[in-house]
């Protein structure tokens, strides 16, 4: 009997899931919130990663070729093969104005010449505006995700702990072990909240840094790209 008495009651532990079940409408209903928002967020990251690096890659493959061949029929076929990349489609953009001003018979003229000159330089300017804009989809969930989501998990975790204090005022109990379950569950929305911004707001910087470095590539390649249409055909 003496050896009874000195042994420890063992406490019941509550698992993460009862915790999270266990939680009042309101806190459930922001969890899942969270919840669906961090899964959505895993999703694009992995999506945006598999097409940028693939349009850096194929964008790098292409200005190789760019620089390699003499012949505009030729990098126009490459560009085709490289369809992902989106210098490659800066550049298509700039050849299919280059071959439609040059089959007009205005070019006869150093005004016409002028226009068609400032008519490819448009359609660069413009296709790099689309190709950016085409890199930049989803990347602003990421954000709204990474600035948003503490303060919902916050809002979860505020509600939990109001509903926690008025059952305490009801039962007119206090005590660590009246308190710590209720706000345990109230403090797992704070929690849910940073586990989804994180990620998010981490891979929405990575994903800017990259998405930059393609636009840069593009503006350059049809500064160049404009040299040698000058060069070549409005001397």
């Amino acid at each position: 009997m003496e050896a009874d008495t000195l042994t420890p009651p063992v406490a019941e532990t509550e698992s993460m899931l009862e915790l999270i079940t266990g939680s009042s409408p309101p806190v459930l209903a922001v969890l899942i919130l969270l919840v669906v928002a961090s899964i959505a967020c895993w999703l694009i990251i992995g999506y945006k990663w598999v097409t940028l690096t693939r349009a850096a890659r194929q964008s790098t493959r292409f200005i190789e070729a760019f620089w390699r061949s003499r012949k505009l029929e030729e990098i126009d076929a490459t560009a085709s093969a490289l369809d992902r990349a989106p210098v490659a489609q800066v550049f298509k953009a700039g050849y299919d104005e280059l071959r439609r001003v040059k089959g007009d018979e205005a070019e006869s003229t150093l005004g016409g010449q002028l226009d068609g000159i400032e008519n490819v330089e448009r359609a660069l300017r413009r296709a790099t505006a689309v190709e950016t804009g085409h890199l930049e989809r989803l990347i602003p969930f990421l954000a709204t995700v990474g600035s948003t989501a503490p303060f919902v998990g916050l809002f979860g975790t505020v509600w939990g702990i109001m509903i926690a204090f008025r059952d305490i005022s009801r039962t007119q109990q206090s005590g660590l072990d009246v308190v710590s379950g209720p706000i345990a569950e109230a403090l797992i929305a704070t929690a849910i909240g940073l586990v989804a911004a994180i990620p998010a707001v981490i891979a929405y910087n990575f994903f800017n840094a990259r998405i930059h470095t393609l636009t840069v590539q593009m503006e350059n390649f049809s500064s160049d790209f404009l040299n040698v249409v000058k060069r070549t055909f409005f001397t």
